[in-house]
């Protein structure tokens, strides 16, 4: 009897003991479950703060290169266009120039056909050859009015020389100072530049 009450003491103890090894281990299973997911939830929010700071700098490289070649455009597109009107006016100075030039070299002509028409009496004038002469003459003049070219009143005006060449002085009472007495050849201007100074005589 005393064998057997001392057997079910000892598994008394044993039972005692086997639980209260269960309680500490469920205790130290629940403890460290809690460690692993804290640290679980603070490897994913390192995880999302990398991936965010990753994607934030990804998109700021991405906007940078995107001024820059947004910079660049700007930059090319206004040195075209700066080109483009620098070539117009170039351009449009050159065509006046070489204008000019070819006016300059007509203009003699005109005043040949002027010289000869002057020499022409009356009848001499009625003659076909001298209408057609002055028909030609006409026409030139009409073609250089269309190109923009213009003759330079300079008779009875105010000497100007920027206008007018003056060759010769003369003492008139009938004129002012400074006045143009007679035009010896004229002047024309194409638009707003002057081609050929009129050749004047100023009274005093």
């Amino acid at each position: 009897m005393e064998e057997n009450k001392d057997l079910q003491d000892q598994n008394t103890d044993i039972e005692k003991d086997i639980e209260n090894v269960a309680d500490e281990t469920s205790v130290e299973f629940e403890e460290a479950a809690e460690e692993n997911i804290e640290e679980n939830v603070e490897s994913e929010t390192t995880d999302d703060s990398e991936k965010k700071g990753f994607s934030k700098k990804k998109k700021d490289k991405k906007d940078e290169l995107i001024e820059e070649l947004t910079d660049k455009y700007k930059r090319t597109f206004a040195e075209f266009d700066n080109f483009r009107k620098r070539s117009e006016k170039e351009k449009s100075a050159m065509y006046g120039v070489g204008a000019m030039d070819v006016i300059g070299k007509i203009l003699p002509v005109v005043d040949n056909f002027e010289r000869g028409l002057n020499t022409l009496s009356d009848e001499e004038r009625e003659a076909p050859f001298a209408d057609g002469m002055d028909k030609i003459y006409k026409q030139l003049l009409k073609s250089l009015e269309d190109l923009g070219v213009s003759e330079i009143e300079a008779l009875g005006k105010e000497f100007d020389p920027n206008l007018h060449n003056a060759v010769m002085h003369i003492d008139d009472e009938e004129l002012g100072d400074n006045v143009v007495a007679e035009v010896l050849q004229k002047g024309y201007m194409y638009k707003d530049s002057v081609v050929r100074h009129s050749m004047v005589k100023v009274a005093n």
